[in-house]
């Protein structure tokens, strides 16, 4: 892993069937393919699978964009038997959770645009290893 990479904070992403959940990872991707967070895959840590358990106990800081109020990126990022970096903030706005639905565009580029904020503003003052809250909601 490039120094430059390591120094980035871990994105995870829900993924489900709503609408809010494809916004969610459509904005953990584009925060990846900018280099402005690195995006890995909550399933393998939930599935215990090794590489990414490493990954995610790293010490980097963690940004867990959840889809709606059952929270299962926050819940799996943290869970208690893991050692990770801290929780960075996720936006508080979500689209409409509707199921058979396309996200809206306008709404993740807004959601792209506060996360993105969120992360320089928390790399100008933050270290590995500090602490930081979730403020995410649905």
């Amino acid at each position: 892993m490039t120094r430059r990479k390591a120094n980035l904070a871990l994105v995870y992403a829900c993924s489900g069937c709503s609408s809010a959940a494809q916004l969610a990872n459509h904005v953990a991707v584009q925060l990846d393919r900018q280099g402005v967070a690195e995006m890995s895959c909550i399933a393998g840590v939930g599935g215990d699978v090794p590489s990414l358990v490493r990954t995610a106990t790293s010490g980097r800081a963690i940004v867990a964009l959840d889809g709606c109020a059952l929270a299962c990126v926050k819940k799996l990022s943290g869970a208690p038997r893991r050692e990770r970096g801290p929780l960075l903030p996720a936006p508080a706005r979500r689209g409409q959770k509707q199921y058979h639905a396309d996200f809206d565009p306008t709404q993740a580029q807004q959601v792209f645009e506060q996360v993105r904020a969120d992360l320089l503003e928390a790399s100008t003052f933050s270290t590995p290893g500090t602490s930081a809250q979730h403020h995410g909601r649905p």
